[in-house]
């Protein structure tokens, strides 16, 4: 599978911005989808997925409540939409998925927020 991100850039904080990841390939064998994310000096960190059978989702919890994670089948597209942006927020955003035959990521994309 290979993932194209889009939708990051500059902006202030309490701004906003939805970030998507269009998967191509072998996407009938996704079973997991999910947003990373890595901030300089940092280690890379989970901040939300969505499973593709029940489509429920979760969040670490400092994104809780000002990110969104959400996919379109049709469009074989996932995204992740970022309310309320602080500067911590400011990483580089990686998409994620994993299939029978095992992960692929996003080249990343970086956010940064302003204060």
């Amino acid at each position: 599978v290979q993932l194209v991100e889009s939708g990051g850039g500059l902006v202030q904080a309490g701004g906003s911005l939805r970030l998507s990841c269009a998967a191509s390939g072998s996407t009938f064998s996704i079973n997991f989808m999910g947003w990373y994310r890595q901030a300089p000096g940092k280690q890379r960190e989970l901040v939300a997925f969505i499973t593709r059978s029940g489509g429920s989702s979760n969040y670490t919890d400092s994104v809780k409540g000002r990110f969104t994670i959400s996919r379109d089948d049709a469009k074989n597209t996932m995204y992740l939409l970022i309310d309320m942006l602080r500067p911590e927020d400011t990483a580089v955003y990686y998409c994620y998925v994993r299939t029978i035959g095992g992960g692929s990521w996003g080249q990343g994309i970086q956010v940064t927020v302003s204060s």
